[in-house]
C-alpha cells in the first residue's frame, strides 16, 4: 500500500529491485562531494546558525531564483527584510514550485535534519519555524556535525589562487571529515574584469614580487599552485562561458597581450581568447605534473541582467543556460595537452543538456593506457539536477560512454544542507537501474547491480580523486522525532 507521507522511506523507489538497491547498498555510503562552494572558514569554525533563513535560505540561489520568478521582492530574497520575512516569502513560493526539484529537496531537507514530514506551505510556516528555532540551538545543527550527519566523508571546496588554506586542515583535524581545498581559476584569466587588476595587484603581495610580464605571471600563478599542492589539493577548476573558443597563439603574441594587460589596455575579442588559450594551456600543464583533476564547468549564460547582478554580486542565481559549445575548441584544448603528454583528468560539466551526447562520447576520445575514466561526463549539473535531467545524464552516459566508470554525484552548493542531493541521486539512480532490470534491458543480477550502485554512488569518485577512506558509515544513525501536523 502506497505511504501517505511525502518523504517516505521508498520515496522514488518504485520496484523492489530499487528498495534493495537503495536501502541495501546506497543509503548507508557515506559521500564524497568533490565539487561545493561550502565556506571553509565557516566549516572549521563549526558555524551556529541563528535562524532557519540563515541556514536554509541565505546561500542558496536556487531558491532565490524561484522567489523571484514568483514575484517576490528582493528585499525578502537578498535584502533587508527580516529572516522571518525572507523565510515565510519562501513558505509562500515553495508549493508554487511543484515539479522542480527544490520541491524534493526542500521535503528531504526538513524531514532529514529536522524531523519534520510536512512539506512547507504558508499554513504551517509559524509552527515549522519555531520547531527548528527549537533545535537549531543544539550541537548537532552547527556546520560540521550538520555536514557528519549527511554522511560526509570527504569533500572539496572551492577555492580562488589568493585564499587562505589554513581552515581546510583545522576542520580536517577538528571534525573528522575529509575537507580539501580544490583551485577555482576563473580570477586567473579574468583579464576583462573590474576586479582583475586589484586582484593581480594582491597576489603581487602575496608571492613577494613585482608582476611585470608574462614570465613574471606564471611564476606567480605556479607558486600558488604549489601552495595549493602542499595543502592536498586534487583538482582544479575553471568556467568556460558559452563563446569559449580555443586558439594558440605564439609565445611572442602572448608576451605582447598580457603586456597590453599589464598597462590597462584594453585587448580585441581575438586577443584576448588566444591569451586565456596560452595561460589554459599553461595551467592544464601545471595541474598535469601535480597529478590534479581539471574540471570544466561549460555553458553558463552568465552575462544576464545587470541589475540583479549589481544588487546581489556575482553568483546571485540570475544565471541561465547558454548556447551549445564549440566542440571544435574544446576538443583542441584537451589535444593541445594531450600531445605534449600532459592532458590531465578531466570532468566535463555542461549546462547545456544539448551538449550531452557529444561529451559523453568524448570521454572516449582521449583515453590513456591504464587510466580508466581519463575523461568524464561530469553530474547532471545545476539545471539539469531534477529528477529527469538525472535519470537523462545516466542514459547518455550508458550510451555513448561507459556508466560503470562515472564519478557521481556532487552538490554545487554553499549550503550545508544541500548534500540531501546525495540522496535525491542515488534514490534516482536505484530507481533508474532497477526500471531498465524491468524492462530487461539489464540482467535480474542484484550482484552485479550492488556492485555498480557502490562504484557510482563512493568508489569510483574515491578512486578517481586518491581520497583516503575514513572507514566509517554515516553519523546521521538517527534523525530527530518525526513531527506530522495535520494543517497542511
Amino acid at each position: 500500500m502506497r505511504d501517505k507521507k511525502f518523504i517516505h522511506d521508498n520515496f522514488l523507489l518504485s520496484n523492489p529491485t530499487a528498495r534493495e538497491l537503495f536501502h541495501g547498498v546506497a543509503r548507508e555510503l557515506p559521500i564524497i562531494d568533490y565539487h561545493n562552494h561550502i565556506d571553509p572558514v565557516a566549516l572549521a569554525e563549526n558555524r551556529r546558525y541563528e535562524n532557519l533563513t540563515q541556514l536554509w535560505l541565505s546561500l542558496d540561489p536556487y531558491k532565490h531564483r524561484l522567489m523571484r520568478i514568483s514575484g517576490v521582492p528582493e528585499a525578502k530574497i537578498t535584502g533587508d527584510a527580516s529572516d522571518y520575512d525572507k523565510f515565510l516569502a519562501w513558505a509562500h513560493t515553495l508549493p508554487q514550485a511543484v515539479g522542480n526539484p527544490l520541491y524534493h529537496w526542500s521535503a528531504l531537507e526538513l524531514q532529514q535534519m529536522f524531523g519534520i514530514e510536512e512539506v512547507l506551505t504558508p499554513k504551517n510556516a509559524s509552527q515549522i519555524w519555531q520547531t527548528c528555532q527549537e533545535q537549531l540551538p543544539q550541537e548537532e545543527f552547527r556546520m560540521a556535525n550538520l555536514i557528519k550527519r549527511w554522511g560526509v566523508e570527504t569533500m572539496s571546496t572551492s577555492d580562488d589562487l589568493l585564499d587562505d588554506l589554513q581552515p581546510h586542515q583545522q576542520a580536517t583535524l577538528t571534525h573528522s571529515v575529509n575537507v580539501y581545498p580544490s583551485l577555482r581559476g576563473d580570477t586567473i584569466l579574468a583579464f576583462s574584469s573590474q576586479q582583475y587588476r586589484p586582484w593581480l595587484r594582491e597576489l603581487e603581495k602575496k608571492v613577494n614580487t613585482t608582476i611585470r610580464n608574462l614570465e613574471d605571471y606564471q611564476v606567480a600563478i605556479q607558486q600558488k599552485i604549489d601552495h595549493f599542492d602542499q595543502a592536498d589539493c586534487r583538482l582544479a577548476d575553471h568556467a568556460l562561458d558559452p563563446d569559449f573558443y580555443f586558439e594558440l597563439p605564439s609565445e611572442g603574441q602572448a608576451v605582447s597581450y598580457f603586456r597590453q594587460v599589464i598597462l590597462g589596455n584594453k585587448l580585441s575579442e581575438q586577443e584576448r581568447a588566444q591569451l586565456t588559450s596560452y595561460l589554459l594551456n599553461f595551467l592544464g600543464k601545471a595541474y598535469s605534473e601535480k597529478g590534479w583533476i581539471l574540471q570544466l564547468h561549460i555553458g553558463a549564460q552568465r552575462r544576464t541582467s545587470t541589475r540583479l547582478k549589481r544588487i546581489t554580486g556575482g553568483a546571485g542565481g540570475f544565471a541561465s543556460i547558454g548556447n551549445s559549445c564549440d566542440i571544435d575548441s574544446l576538443c583542441r584544448f584537451l589535444d593541445s595537452l594531450e600531445q605534449a603528454g600532459q592532458l590531465p583528468k578531466t570532468i566535463l560539466y555542461t549546462l547545456n543538456p544539448s551538449d550531452y551526447e557529444a561529451f559523453a562520447s568524448l570521454t572516449g576520445s582521449f583515453a590513456e593506457d591504464g587510466v580508466a575514466g581519463k575523461i568524464q561526463l561530469g553530474p547532471a549539473w545545476w539545471y539539469n539536477d531534477h529528477y529527469e535531467g538525472i535519470q537523462h545524464h545516466l542514459k547518455v552516459l550508458a550510451n555513448y560512454g561507459m556508466l560503470s566508470r562515472f564519478v557521481g554525484m556532487t552538490t554545487d552548493s554553499r549550503s550545508p544542507l544541500s548534500f540531501s542531493r546525495h540522496e535525491y541521486f542515488r534514490r534516482v539512480l536505484c530507481n533508474t537501474l532497477s526500471t531498465w532490470v524491468e524492462k530487461g534491458h539489464l540482467p535480474n543480477d542484484i550482484d552485479l547491480l550492488s556492485e555498480l550502485v557502490q562504484n557510482l554512488c563512493y568508489e569510483n569518485a574515491q578512486q578517481y580523486m586518491k581520497y583516503e577512506t575514513r572507514n566509517r558509515v554515516r553519523a546521521d544513525c538517527n534523525p530527530p522525532e518525526r513531527i506530522t501536523n495535520n494543517s497542511n
